[in-house]
């Protein structure tokens, strides 16, 4: 029986009955989830052979989640790019033929360097949070293409609607300490499926539930998590502002308001409450689909029990009027006082607690005068076909757009563009790496340096290499190293000391100017930051007036309406398309990561359409059934689940599958649309109108 050791550091351990040499390595998840856990790899002779939470950190508590714990499978996975490759075949065709790092790398610098001459802008990267790493997500890649000059992406494909609406309210995405929920007496989960995106924040509420606290689940679909709540309200897609707005009437009604806090702590009041008693509940029970007494008793329970608190997620805000439902919602704790509780107030994201250096790290000072244009990623369809300034030359990685971004069909047509020269870094040969003119292979995270922060709790995690890569694959800082190397041929700008950075380095760097110490990170694989256990319970919000503010002024400058309100969707449903569509990720996939695991497409099963008893026996479909989603911007084949899971007049695609695993070449997001929300820019998945038939 081997011993292990718990530090990069420390000397293995050779078994002398086996002739084993066997470690354990600290590390962190990678994904783009709230929990952010720290992670145990076992490593025997080179190799890993389990990923396990790691108990000693306190959030982690030695879980993970089922996605995570396949993490050596899909390092080890027989389908792994494991070598540079080059296009042989039409775009999309997945034709490819295996080439050296020097050729590809020489030839991508070459063809991005003519580009630049002509216009750098008209050079894209496309990344998102494929990783959350800050080394592999936003570091050398910043450098190099500030360096170039290319054209600034706008990152808002998941949460800068409600980021901008926490902006706006509390002055950033600041809230409540996760690990203080299990003191909580009442809990909504709003918008959230928190057993599937969200595991360690269930368990928390798992302990508030046995110490009595009561749990309500806010979803238009009954998900799992409704299904462990005391109380579901299953209102309809793109109704949450109403909803708030009715709770805020009833608070208001019944004087269940702390008034000093009030007075004290806001910016706005007189106006807000004029806006909220325009919302009676009868009125937001008949735009919500609700019954009247639910909202009227979930106003009682909010309203006379403390600590009261909201875990809220960025489902409540995917459709037209997302921004202004996670400002409605945001209001709540202040207007009962429940911040004045450490289990008490809202916790939607709590990155702005971070201690990273990302001026360090991003170096934008490269830009010097430029001023680059910023193409919005959630409209990368509509970009792909601007024909007044194309895009020439895209670089995606940590992204998989032609199967995640909105009216995928016209991405997929974009992407399929010979003269649109497209480079993706992946570990795997996804739909968009079908459309490249390169891919070239990552390295995952059991295989390099990464320093993460997090959105779900407060703690700084490190993640150290526990193999060495496999295959010729290189880490995203490695490659960027390496690609500024042979950019250096053409411009000798790419030749400076900054392009040299280590991956270690470039973690040390991240923390640069923080509290955190890096040695401490080497040693146990996180550390905690010493932050107040209630951050509101005095005031001090880090909006410009100290306050939360019901009544933005710097809404009201750009235009934008100052106080919440609630915003009909875009596409409501009607006589052509009277379903409503909402497209959730799947519980055993990461958006479009890990759809390809065996073991969890094997629980997966096929792409399937949720849909209403009723809704399907009008329909004359059966359990099973192949059906058709489909409205003017296209059509999607798939297997109806009538499961009991939507509500009527709604329908579930659950994502997001690879387009080529789609029964005729598509998924849910053939159907999406690449309209904004009302605040931040961010994509309307869930604000969609379709209507569904059997398949011929």
């Amino acid at each position: 029986m081997t011993r292990t050791s718990l530090c990069l550091f420390a000397l293995p351990f050779v078994c002398p009955m086996t002739d084993t040499l066997t470690a354990t390595i600290l590390g962190a998840c990678p994904h783009d989830c709230p929990d952010t856990c720290s992670l145990v790899t076992t490593v025997v002779d080179g190799v890993a052979t389990r990923v396990q939470g790691n108990a000693d950190h306190p959030l982690t508590g030695g879980v993970l989640c089922a996605k995570v714990s396949k993490y050596v499978e899909r390092t080890y996975h027989p389908e792994r790019v494991l070598t540079p490759l080059k296009r042989t075949g039409p775009k999309g065709s997945g034709q490819f033929t295996p080439v050296g790092w020097e050729e590809a790398l020489s030839d991508i610098a070459q063809r991005l360097h003519t580009i630049a001459q002509r216009n750098p802008e008209a050079i894209l990267p496309y990344s998102y949070a494929g990783t959350m790493g800050l080394v592999q997500g936003e570091s050398m890649d910043r450098r190099f293409f500030h360096q170039l000059g290319a054209s600034l992406l706008d990152r808002t494909i998941c949460a800068s609607a409600g980021g901008e609406a926490l902006l706006h309210t509390y002055g950033g995405k600041l809230g409540m300490h996760v690990q203080f929920f299990a003191e909580s007496k009442l809990i909504l989960i709003w918008g959230s499926n928190s057993i599937g995106s969200n595991l360690h924040f269930w368990r928390i509420a798992q302990e508030a539930k046995r110490n009595g606290a009561k749990l309500v689940c806010i979803d238009p679909r009954k998900s799992e998590t409704a299904d462990k709540c005391h109380e579901h309200l299953q209102l309809l897609p793109g109704t949450d502002a109403a909803l708030a707005l009715a709770l805020m009437h009833e608070l208001i009604r019944n004087d269940w308001l702390d008034h000093d806090y009030i007075a004290q702590h806001t910016l706005g009041w007189e106006t807000l409450r004029a806006r909220a008693l325009e919302w009676p509940p009868e009125r937001a029970a008949q735009v919500c689909g609700l019954p009247v007494e639910q909202i009227t008793q979930l106003a009682r329970e909010y309203g006379t029990t403390q600590p009261a608190a909201i875990r809220l997620n960025y489902g409540v805000q995917r459709n037209r009027g997302g921004g202004n439902a996670v400002r409605a919602v945001a209001c709540l704790p202040a207007l009962t006082g429940a911040w004045r509780h450490r289990a008490g107030g809202l916790l939607l994201s709590a990155s702005h607690h971070s201690p990273a250096n990302r001026a360090r790290l991003q170096m934008p000072q490269l830009l010097g005068a430029r001023r680059p244009r910023t193409i919005n990623m959630s409209t990368i369809g509509d970009a792909l076909h601007d024909t007044a300034a194309p895009v020439q030359a895209l670089v995606v990685y940590n992204s998989n757009p032609v199967a995640v971004a909105p009216e995928s069909a016209k991405v997929a047509a974009g992407f399929a563009r010979e003269d649109l020269f497209t480079v993706v870094i992946e570990h795997f040969m996804t739909d968009t790496a079908d459309h490249a003119d390169y891919v070239l292979p990552a390295t995952t995270q059991l295989e390099h340096w990464d320093i993460h922060t997090t959105y779900g709790h407060t703690d700084v995690l490190l993640n150290q290499p526990a193999i060495a890569p496999v295959g010729q694959a290189k880490s995203n800082a490695q490659i960027f190293r390496e690609l500024a190397t042979h950019m250096a041929r053409y411009d000798s700008a790419f030749a400076g000391a900054h392009f040299q950075d280590g991956d270690e380095a470039l973690c040390r760097q991240a923390m640069e100017g923080s509290a955190v110490n890096f040695e401490a990170l080497l040693a146990h694989g996180f550390a905690n930051q010493a932050l107040p256990d209630a951050p509101f319970a005095h005031g001090g919000f880090a909006t410009p007036s100290g306050k939360c503010e019901f009544h933005s002024t710097a809404l009201e400058k750009i235009g934008v309406n100052p106080l919440p309100d609630y915003l009909p969707n875009y596409e409501p449903p009607s006589a052509a398309h009277p379903l409503a569509m909402i497209s959730p990720p799947a519980r055993n996939f990461m958006n479009s990561t890990f759809v390809n695991v065996k073991t969890l497409r094997h629980i997966e099963g096929r792409p399937a359409l949720e849909i209403h008893p009723d809704d399907a026996a009008t329909r004359g479909i059966a359990d099973g059934e192949v059906v058709r989603v489909f409205n003017d911007r296209g059509e999607h084949i798939c297997h109806a689940a009538v499961n009991g899971r939507a509500r009527q007049g709604v329908v579930v695609g659950l994502g997001i599958w690879w387009r080529k695993d789609g029964a005729n070449g598509t998924n849910v997001n053939e159907l999406t649309h690449q309209r904004l929300t009302d605040i931040g820019r961010a994509p309307t998945f869930y604000d969609c109108a379709v209507q569904v038939a059997r398949h011929a």
